[in-house]
């Protein structure tokens, strides 16, 4: 495998006495799709925004092409390529769609001046049609697409997302894991925070399994054939 851009090892965080995330390892390769998948309060989100600064890590390592980040802010961070699309997609609903978007600018490293929104025009063509509109009036699948059109604005390396699939119907499901592919295609790595076990399974190069804080197994696509698995592991305790 080539060298990881991003890696984890041994990462820790503790709220106040209570340990989240307990010796998380894993790697991301340029170009990979992993998948974190787990029950509620597993650690998931925790790891996401250990990896992006916003909560310290009490112990381990995050490094970024073999570099430590850790201890450094989220400004940082994105400033050295790794956007976050949170959960819950706080997007701004009473500005427009394309102001919005113009909030990713702030975190890209190669705007000198110039307006690079047409990467998420080109991936969500809906951006394009209601820039002028107020993205509160949006449905919830386009503003998640919204959120990570945002995010891809920044022009990252390495892509992170917290539950893209929250809340959406099934047909706004399948159009954001739709997106994922074609964003990795377009060579953004991607490690992805989800609650639809079987779609992640299926969509990442490899899955791991989170559970009370611990990862417990790691799972490749052909697993997607075999949801017993899925749904064991899903629930291991």
């Amino acid at each position: 495998m080539p060298d990881p851009v991003l890696e984890l090892e041994g990462l820790e965080v503790r709220y106040g006495t209570v340990a989240a995330v307990r010796d998380v390892s894993l790697q991301v390769a340029p170009g990979e799709i992993v998948g974190l998948i787990g029950p509620n309060g597993a650690g998931k989100s925790t790891t996401l925004h250990a990896i992006m600064g916003a909560v310290p890590a009490h112990a381990g390592a995050i490094r970024l092409r073999g570099r430590s980040v850790r201890g450094r802010s989220p400004e940082s961070i994105a400033q050295r390529g790794v956007a976050l699309v949170p959960e819950g997609r706080r997007i701004f609903g009473d500005f427009t769609v394309e102001e919005n978007l113009r909030l990713g600018l702030a975190a890209n490293r190669d705007a000198k001046g110039g307006y690079p929104l047409a990467r998420a025009y080109d991936l969500f063509p809906m951006l394009k049609e209601f820039r002028r509109r107020s993205a509160g009036v949006l449905s919830g699948g386009q503003q998640q697409q919204l959120a990570i059109g945002r995010a891809l604005v920044a022009n990252p390396d390495v892509l992170l997302l917290d539950e893209p699939s929250l809340g959406l119907a099934p047909r706004a499901v399948d159009e954001v894991f739709h997106a994922l592919r074609r964003i990795r295609e377009r060579g953004v790595t991607i490690l992805l925070v989800e609650q639809r076990a079987l779609h992640t399974v299926a969509l990442a190069d490899r899955t791991h399994v989170l559970v009370a804080g611990e990862l417990r197994l790691t799972l490749g696509p052909a697993d997607a054939k075999n949801p017993d698995k899925i749904v064991a592991a899903y629930l291991a305790s």
